[in-house]
């Protein structure tokens, strides 16, 4: 029912403020934006329309970039702190913007003048992105020697979707690239694609807007305009990622961190060395070196934090990969235990998402 004594259903209150279901599940785990009424026997949710206003802003700062935190003092503090978070972030922003365009200028100028159109399945910028987002997890010489699989990405093709997956054993990288609406028609099938081949035809396919990716046997075409990219599709088995998803237990502590803090905290910890995640009962994270050098800069990091106390070790090389690989001003980490595979994804894009092995914690045994 869309309404009960008033209140709206999730899905109706969602159309109303433009923003989906699942976002606002997001905001009321947060506790950004609460329902009003959440039933005890199905769990569904219900809010008030005297929500919208403070839904609608929700939107329109998360649209603007604000990371959550930025975006619950804007919501709840004064007008006065409102205004510094929001000039502050109107600084931070036109900086990035000009280093961009500076950037896109540089590579522009290198490419051919010329736009390419062409009718396809997947966006050539999206596509790109995606092997970017896995690449990380492909394998190091060292275990292609073992495991010549593992140095391959696998790309999938099926159920309206495309996935390409990597990893390494210690990280798992999957992306799920939706079809353009044009007929999606294929049976579903597996390939492993070498990285390099896959990295090129990611760069070419950026200077495409549209790609139509094509199975022919044992040979991947990506179509673009006036041209065609092949890539040889190589024997071996994957691991089956499907089977490692569906078996993750159930998520006992969720993180939601700022994405460039963390990753300046990791980028700058010392060489070889652990690095210890903590969460209090205050639910303020403090990194820490499990090493005798201290972690410069270690103090508590602005996240949200639900669950019981944590302690869990990473290490730094394996971890900031996939915060680089990350978009989007937060970082959601959910962790069933500190010895399990750690899912890590950005906060509002469910289509990426990493899981990263945690190392043992040396020091909580002594």
């Amino acid at each position: 029912m869309d309404e009960i004594e008033g209140l709206l259903s999730i899905g109706t209150f969602a159309r109303r403020v433009g923003l989906a279901p699942s976002a606002l599940r997001f905001y009321d785990d947060c506790g950004v934006l609460r329902p009003t009424r959440v039933d005890a026997t199905t769990g569904y949710r219900y809010y008030d329309a005297d929500q919208e206003p403070r839904a609608v802003l929700v939107r329109r700062l998360r649209e603007a970039g604000l990371p959550l935190m930025d975006a619950s003092q804007v919501l709840d503090g004064t007008a006065e702190e409102a205004r510094d978070v929001l000039e502050k972030h109107a600084r931070r922003t036109r900086a990035t913007a000009a280093a961009a365009q500076s950037a896109i200028d540089g590579i522009l100028s290198d490419l051919p003048l010329g736009r390419r159109r062409a009718q396809a399945l997947v966006g050539g910028a999206e596509l790109s992105s995606a092997v970017r987002q896995v690449a990380f997890s492909v394998a190091t010489a060292a275990t292609r020697e073992s495991f010549p699989e593992l140095g391959c990405v696998l790309l999938e093709l099926g159920h309206q979707e495309i996935r390409l997956v990597a990893t390494d054993r210690h990280r798992m990288a999957v992306r799920v690239l939706r079809p353009h609406p044009q007929p999606f028609v294929c049976e579903p099938c597996q390939l492993l694609i070498d990285l390099a081949d896959l990295k090129d035809a990611a760069s070419w396919a950026l200077s495409q807007a549209l790609v139509t990716v094509e199975v022919d046997g044992s040979v991947v075409r990506m179509r673009g305009e006036g041209e065609v990219r092949l890539l040889n599709a190589f024997d071996g088995v994957f691991p089956d990622y499907r089977m490692v998803l569906e078996g993750l237990a159930a998520a006992q502590h969720r993180l939601v961190i700022d994405r460039e803090a963390l990753r300046r905290t990791l980028a700058i910890s010392p060489p070889g060395e652990t690095i210890i995640l903590h969460t209090n009962e205050q639910q303020r994270l403090v990194l820490s070196s499990a090493g005798p050098s201290p972690l410069p800069e270690a103090g508590g990091l602005r996240a949200i934090c639900t669950g019981p106390p944590l302690r869990i070790a990473f290490d730094p090389a394996v971890l900031l990969p996939a915060l680089d690989a990350s978009v989007g001003p937060d970082v959601l980490v959910e962790i069933s235990s500190a010895m399990e595979p750690v899912v890590v994804r950005s906060a509002d894009q469910g289509s990426f998402t990493t899981l990263v092995m945690p190392v043992h914690d040396t020091v909580s045994d002594d």
